[in-house]
């Protein structure tokens, strides 16, 4: 059987790329210089990660195909291409770790539908790093993406949540397009009961980081005092145990 290449999981920064050295170890950032094939989200914020952590390779002659929401199931393999014939191919995702709240996740399991190994390296996970910080159960947790947009449907959906996190003892975990993050924070305030600890957990691992718990009373008087988090385009997850 001929011998296919490895597909790396290259963990990216959460948006500042002055935080390289703090959350990359020297040994992915060396592992990754050396690839030539990547699969990415999309292709300008890859370059610009790759040429942040020092690529040997010349960036017109790296081969980078772009995997994303709007890819066709039907593309998934021909992706592969690159690791069938031998070469290892890294996975870069826009942000954090790719694979997980991510559509490199495809790449991944048709890696192991052709039995290419796959390697997963350290890197910043924006879902384990609010999670660690918030105080909230790490036994028990899950993360649920986005929440509807549609009012009706989002509060029915955290009375939901909460109930489970109540009979569970279950942290529920989810994030927002950024530019919607206060309209979340307000519903929230509005929905939950007022015991119910919430963790907001904003730019995490950039200077301008923020992690906060507090019940819902507590968060309903910041906002009603007009103290509550500047949110508006800051990446934040939300996190909360009834």
């Amino acid at each position: 059987m001929k011998k296919t290449g490895t597909l790396y999981l290259i963990p990216n920064t959460l948006g500042d790329d002055t935080t390289l050295p703090a959350v990359l170890p020297t040994e992915v950032i060396q592992q990754a210089t050396r690839l030539q094939h990547f699969i990415v989200e999309n292709a300008k914020p890859a370059r610009q990660f790759l040429k942040a952590i020092g690529i040997r390779t010349p960036l017109q002659q790296i081969s980078m195909a772009e995997l994303n929401i709007n890819t066709p199931d039907k593309d998934i393999d021909q992706l592969l291409a690159p690791l069938l014939n031998g070469h290892d191919v890294g996975l870069i995702s826009d942000a954090g770790c790719p694979a997980v709240a991510d559509p490199g996740s495809r790449a991944v399991l048709a890696a192991h539908k052709h039995h290419i190994p796959v390697r997963p390296l350290v890197g910043p996970s924006s879902i384990l790093l609010a999670l660690m910080a918030s105080g909230l159960n790490g036994q028990k947790f899950t993360f649920h993406g986005y929440l509807p947009i549609d009012t009706n449907a989002r509060i029915s959906t955290l009375k939901k949540l909460e109930q489970e996190s109540r009979q569970h003892q279950q942290t529920q975990m989810f994030i927002e397009t950024p530019y919607r993050n206060t309209a979340l924070f307000e519903g929230l305030c509005k929905s939950l009961a007022p015991q119910t600890q919430l963790c907001i957990a904003t730019d995490i691992t950039l200077p301008t980081e923020a992690i906060t718990t507090l019940p819902i009373k507590h968060w309903q008087n910041l906002f009603n005092q007009k103290q509550a988090p500047e949110l508006h385009k800051h990446p934040s997850l939300f996190l909360f145990l009834a």
